[in-house]
Protein backbone atom coordinates (compact mmCIF):
# COMPACT_ATOMS: atom_id res chain seq x y z
CA UNK A 1 0.00 0.00 0.00
CA UNK A 2 1.94 3.09 -1.25
CA UNK A 3 0.16 5.24 0.61
CA UNK A 4 1.16 4.14 3.97
CA UNK A 5 4.68 6.19 3.09
CA UNK A 6 2.94 8.90 4.80
CA UNK A 7 4.40 6.88 7.78
CA UNK A 8 7.84 8.68 7.10
CA UNK A 9 6.00 11.76 7.46
CA UNK A 10 6.82 13.86 11.32
CA UNK A 11 6.09 17.74 11.71
CA UNK A 12 6.65 19.55 14.74
CA UNK A 13 3.54 21.85 15.31
CA UNK A 14 2.72 24.42 17.73
CA UNK A 15 -0.78 24.95 19.32
CA UNK A 16 -3.02 28.12 18.24
CA UNK A 17 -3.32 28.28 22.01
CA UNK A 18 0.43 28.98 22.66
CA UNK A 19 0.80 26.15 24.52
CA UNK A 20 4.34 23.92 23.75
CA UNK A 21 5.07 22.62 20.17
CA UNK A 22 3.81 18.94 19.91
CA UNK A 23 4.74 16.10 16.90
CA UNK A 24 2.30 14.91 14.59
CA UNK A 25 3.01 12.00 12.52
CA UNK A 26 1.55 9.71 9.99
CA UNK A 27 2.25 5.77 10.71
CA UNK A 28 1.49 2.63 9.52
CA UNK A 29 -0.11 0.30 11.98
CA UNK A 30 0.05 -3.37 11.19
CA UNK A 31 -3.58 -5.31 11.29
CA UNK A 32 -4.54 -9.07 10.71
CA UNK A 33 -6.93 -8.43 8.32
CA UNK A 34 -7.60 -9.90 4.88
CA UNK A 35 -7.89 -6.88 2.80
CA UNK A 36 -5.50 -4.95 4.41
CA UNK A 37 -1.98 -4.95 5.91
CA UNK A 38 -1.76 -2.02 8.05
CA UNK A 39 -3.97 0.98 9.45
CA UNK A 40 -2.98 4.67 8.50
CA UNK A 41 -3.20 6.38 12.02
CA UNK A 42 -2.40 9.87 13.12
CA UNK A 43 0.10 10.23 16.25
CA UNK A 44 0.09 13.14 18.15
CA UNK A 45 2.63 13.56 21.35
CA UNK A 46 3.80 16.46 23.49
CA UNK A 47 7.37 17.54 22.88
CA UNK A 48 9.88 15.69 24.01
CA UNK A 49 10.50 12.21 24.67
CA UNK A 50 8.27 10.81 27.12
CA UNK A 51 7.06 8.37 27.81
CA UNK A 52 3.58 9.60 27.57
CA UNK A 53 0.76 8.18 28.73
CA UNK A 54 -1.68 7.34 25.73
CA UNK A 55 -5.10 8.12 24.35
CA UNK A 56 -6.40 5.98 21.72
CA UNK A 57 -9.03 7.17 19.58
CA UNK A 58 -11.44 5.55 17.69
CA UNK A 59 -13.67 7.53 14.75
CA UNK A 60 -17.35 6.56 14.03
CA UNK A 61 -18.92 5.92 11.74
CA UNK A 62 -20.68 7.43 8.48
CA UNK A 63 -23.41 6.03 6.68
CA UNK A 64 -22.62 5.47 3.08
CA UNK A 65 -19.46 3.84 1.50
CA UNK A 66 -18.48 7.38 -0.11
CA UNK A 67 -18.64 9.07 3.41
CA UNK A 68 -17.03 6.16 4.84
CA UNK A 69 -14.21 6.64 2.42
CA UNK A 70 -13.74 10.30 3.30
CA UNK A 71 -12.36 9.13 6.96
CA UNK A 72 -9.74 11.23 7.95
CA UNK A 73 -7.26 11.45 11.05
CA UNK A 74 -8.71 13.94 13.24
CA UNK A 75 -7.74 17.64 13.74
CA UNK A 76 -5.05 18.80 15.79
CA UNK A 77 -7.37 21.99 16.88
CA UNK A 78 -10.21 19.77 17.84
CA UNK A 79 -10.44 17.51 20.87
CA UNK A 80 -6.77 16.18 20.01
CA UNK A 81 -5.61 19.24 22.05
CA UNK A 82 -7.14 19.00 24.72
CA UNK A 83 -5.34 15.94 25.83
CA UNK A 84 -2.35 17.01 24.07
CA UNK A 85 -2.42 20.01 27.16
CA UNK A 86 -3.07 17.20 29.76
CA UNK A 87 0.47 15.55 28.57
CA UNK A 88 -1.61 12.83 26.99
CA UNK A 89 -0.14 11.73 23.29
CA UNK A 90 -2.80 11.03 21.08
CA UNK A 91 -2.93 7.75 18.37
CA UNK A 92 -5.97 8.22 16.40
CA UNK A 93 -6.12 4.58 13.89
CA UNK A 94 -8.50 5.02 10.53
CA UNK A 95 -9.93 1.52 11.04
CA UNK A 96 -10.37 -1.25 7.89
CA UNK A 97 -13.23 0.00 5.41
CA UNK A 98 -12.15 3.78 6.38
CA UNK A 99 -10.37 6.64 4.58
CA UNK A 100 -7.01 6.00 3.47
CA UNK A 101 -6.68 2.58 5.10
CA UNK A 102 -9.50 1.25 2.75
CA UNK A 103 -10.32 -2.59 2.71
CA UNK A 104 -13.98 -4.13 3.39
CA UNK A 105 -16.70 -3.02 5.43
CA UNK A 106 -16.34 -5.42 8.20
CA UNK A 107 -18.41 -3.15 10.75
CA UNK A 108 -21.75 -3.21 8.55
CA UNK A 109 -23.99 -4.61 11.72
CA UNK A 110 -26.94 -5.53 9.15
CA UNK A 111 -29.39 -2.55 9.76
CA UNK A 112 -31.29 -0.72 7.26
CA UNK A 113 -33.93 1.62 7.15
CA UNK A 114 -36.55 2.07 4.25
CA UNK A 115 -37.56 5.60 3.18
CA UNK A 116 -39.91 6.00 5.77
CA UNK A 117 -37.55 4.95 8.72
CA UNK A 118 -38.77 1.59 9.01
CA UNK A 119 -35.97 -0.53 10.74
CA UNK A 120 -35.21 -4.16 8.21
CA UNK A 121 -32.56 -6.49 9.21
CA UNK A 122 -31.27 -8.17 11.81
CA UNK A 123 -28.51 -6.11 13.89
CA UNK A 124 -25.28 -7.87 14.70
CA UNK A 125 -24.09 -5.45 16.77
CA UNK A 126 -21.50 -7.99 18.76
CA UNK A 127 -20.06 -9.05 15.19
CA UNK A 128 -19.54 -4.85 14.41
CA UNK A 129 -18.14 -3.84 17.93
CA UNK A 130 -15.66 -6.95 17.48
CA UNK A 131 -14.35 -5.83 14.12
CA UNK A 132 -13.86 -2.07 15.19
CA UNK A 133 -12.17 -3.72 18.65
CA UNK A 134 -9.62 -5.86 16.72
CA UNK A 135 -8.35 -2.29 15.25
CA UNK A 136 -7.90 -1.37 18.68
CA UNK A 137 -6.22 -4.40 19.77
CA UNK A 138 -4.02 -3.75 16.79
CA UNK A 139 -3.52 -0.29 18.20
CA UNK A 140 -2.21 -1.13 21.95
CA UNK A 141 0.26 -4.20 20.45
CA UNK A 142 1.66 -1.57 17.85
CA UNK A 143 2.00 1.34 20.99
CA UNK A 144 3.26 -1.23 23.32
CA UNK A 145 6.45 -1.17 20.96
CA UNK A 146 7.14 2.44 20.73
CA UNK A 147 9.39 4.39 23.40
CA UNK A 148 7.95 7.29 24.01
CA UNK A 149 4.68 5.99 24.85
CA UNK A 150 3.78 4.66 28.33
CA UNK A 151 1.79 1.51 27.55
CA UNK A 152 1.00 0.85 31.09
CA UNK A 153 -1.20 3.77 31.29
CA UNK A 154 -3.51 4.12 28.30
CA UNK A 155 -7.14 5.19 27.84
CA UNK A 156 -9.50 4.61 25.18
CA UNK A 157 -11.94 7.02 23.97
CA UNK A 158 -13.83 7.00 21.04
CA UNK A 159 -17.24 8.79 19.44
CA UNK A 160 -20.47 7.19 18.48
CA UNK A 161 -18.75 4.06 16.62
CA UNK A 162 -16.26 4.48 18.35
CA UNK A 163 -17.71 4.86 21.60
CA UNK A 164 -18.47 0.97 21.07
CA UNK A 165 -15.49 0.37 20.15
CA UNK A 166 -13.93 1.37 23.14
CA UNK A 167 -16.11 -0.10 25.18
CA UNK A 168 -15.81 -3.81 23.59
CA UNK A 169 -12.07 -3.28 23.53
CA UNK A 170 -12.22 -2.35 27.62
CA UNK A 171 -14.55 -5.47 28.09
CA UNK A 172 -11.35 -7.47 27.07
CA UNK A 173 -9.04 -6.19 29.80
CA UNK A 174 -6.18 -5.60 27.64
CA UNK A 175 -2.77 -5.19 29.64
CA UNK A 176 -2.14 -1.49 30.07
CA UNK A 177 -5.90 -0.11 29.59
CA UNK A 178 -6.56 1.68 32.27
CA UNK A 179 -10.29 2.97 32.02
CA UNK A 180 -12.13 4.31 28.43
CA UNK A 181 -14.27 6.95 28.04
CA UNK A 182 -17.62 6.71 25.96
CA UNK A 183 -18.94 9.56 23.32
CA UNK A 184 -22.39 9.10 22.20
CA UNK A 185 -21.64 5.38 21.59
CA UNK A 186 -23.31 2.64 19.56
CA UNK A 187 -24.24 1.75 16.20
CA UNK A 188 -27.37 1.29 13.70
CA UNK A 189 -29.05 4.07 14.49
CA UNK A 190 -29.64 7.34 11.92
CA UNK A 191 -30.24 10.62 12.89
CA UNK A 192 -32.39 11.54 9.59
CA UNK A 193 -34.88 8.50 8.87
CA UNK A 194 -35.22 7.85 12.20
CA UNK A 195 -34.47 10.03 14.59
CA UNK A 196 -34.10 9.48 18.52
CA UNK A 197 -35.64 5.40 17.50
CA UNK A 198 -32.42 3.58 16.38
CA UNK A 199 -32.82 0.34 15.17
CA UNK A 200 -31.95 -2.86 17.82
CA UNK A 201 -32.22 -0.46 20.71
CA UNK A 202 -33.35 -3.59 22.90
CA UNK A 203 -30.68 -5.36 21.41
CA UNK A 204 -27.70 -3.01 22.31
CA UNK A 205 -28.89 -2.87 25.30
CA UNK A 206 -28.46 -6.59 26.04
CA UNK A 207 -24.88 -6.25 24.41
CA UNK A 208 -23.79 -3.63 26.94
CA UNK A 209 -24.71 -5.55 29.55
CA UNK A 210 -22.32 -8.58 28.20
CA UNK A 211 -19.67 -6.36 28.18
CA UNK A 212 -20.80 -5.07 31.82
CA UNK A 213 -20.29 -8.56 33.03
CA UNK A 214 -16.90 -8.62 31.33
CA UNK A 215 -15.15 -5.20 32.18
CA UNK A 216 -12.93 -4.47 34.95
CA UNK A 217 -11.58 -0.90 34.40
CA UNK A 218 -13.55 2.11 35.32
CA UNK A 219 -15.41 4.18 32.34
CA UNK A 220 -17.38 7.56 32.03
CA UNK A 221 -20.23 7.62 29.70
CA UNK A 222 -21.20 10.83 28.15
CA UNK A 223 -24.50 11.82 26.25
CA UNK A 224 -26.36 14.77 24.93
CA UNK A 225 -30.16 15.25 25.62
CA UNK A 226 -30.59 15.96 21.98
CA UNK A 227 -28.70 12.97 20.53
CA UNK A 228 -30.96 12.72 17.61
CA UNK A 229 -29.21 9.17 17.10
CA UNK A 230 -30.11 7.18 20.41
CA UNK A 231 -32.24 9.99 22.04
CA UNK A 232 -32.24 10.69 25.73
CA UNK A 233 -33.69 7.60 27.14
CA UNK A 234 -32.21 4.44 25.42
CA UNK A 235 -28.49 5.38 26.35
CA UNK A 236 -29.52 5.76 30.18
CA UNK A 237 -31.30 1.75 29.62
CA UNK A 238 -28.13 0.90 27.96
CA UNK A 239 -26.05 2.09 30.83
CA UNK A 240 -27.86 0.90 33.50
CA UNK A 241 -27.52 -2.76 31.78
CA UNK A 242 -24.05 -2.50 31.23
CA UNK A 243 -23.41 -1.23 35.36
CA UNK A 244 -25.68 -4.06 36.45
CA UNK A 245 -22.35 -5.53 37.03
CA UNK A 246 -21.43 -3.54 39.63
CA UNK A 247 -17.60 -2.41 38.11
CA UNK A 248 -16.99 1.26 38.35
CA UNK A 249 -18.70 3.73 35.53
CA UNK A 250 -20.40 6.67 35.58
CA UNK A 251 -23.04 7.78 33.42
CA UNK A 252 -23.50 11.48 32.39
CA UNK A 253 -26.47 13.27 30.20
CA UNK A 254 -25.06 16.77 29.05
CA UNK A 255 -27.51 19.51 28.23
CA UNK A 256 -28.37 19.79 24.96
CA UNK A 257 -25.18 20.55 22.19
CA UNK A 258 -26.20 24.04 21.13
CA UNK A 259 -26.93 24.55 17.41
CA UNK A 260 -25.88 21.08 16.62
CA UNK A 261 -27.19 17.10 16.54
CA UNK A 262 -26.52 16.36 20.41
CA UNK A 263 -24.69 13.14 18.65
CA UNK A 264 -21.93 15.53 17.88
CA UNK A 265 -21.17 16.18 21.35
CA UNK A 266 -17.68 15.41 21.60
CA UNK A 267 -17.11 17.72 18.62
CA UNK A 268 -19.61 20.62 19.22
CA UNK A 269 -19.73 20.58 22.49
CA UNK A 270 -16.30 20.18 24.75
CA UNK A 271 -17.48 23.22 27.20
CA UNK A 272 -20.68 20.65 28.14
CA UNK A 273 -18.07 17.81 28.55
CA UNK A 274 -14.65 18.71 29.97
CA UNK A 275 -15.51 19.06 33.38
CA UNK A 276 -16.44 15.35 34.01
CA UNK A 277 -13.44 13.93 32.10
CA UNK A 278 -11.06 16.55 33.96
CA UNK A 279 -12.90 14.98 37.23
CA UNK A 280 -12.57 11.39 36.05
CA UNK A 281 -9.01 12.11 35.19
CA UNK A 282 -8.01 13.41 37.85
CA UNK A 283 -9.57 10.47 39.46
CA UNK A 284 -7.36 8.18 37.81
CA UNK A 285 -4.48 10.16 38.60
CA UNK A 286 -3.61 11.61 35.95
Amino acid sequence: MHRLALGLCLVAFACASGAAEFMREIVAIPIADAAVSAMVAGVFRPAGGGPFPVLVYSHGRAGTPVERSRTRVPDSRGHVRYWLAKGFAVVAPIRPGYGETGGSDREDSGVRYDVFGNCWGRPEFMRSASAAAEAVQSTLAWLRQQPWADAKHVVLAGASMGGLASIASAATNPAGVVAYINFSGGTGGSGTRSPEQSCGSAQMQDVMAAYGRTTHVPSLWLYAENDRYWGAEWPRAWHRAYAAAGEPTRFVMTPPVPDSDGHQLLARGPRLWMVDVDRFLSELGF
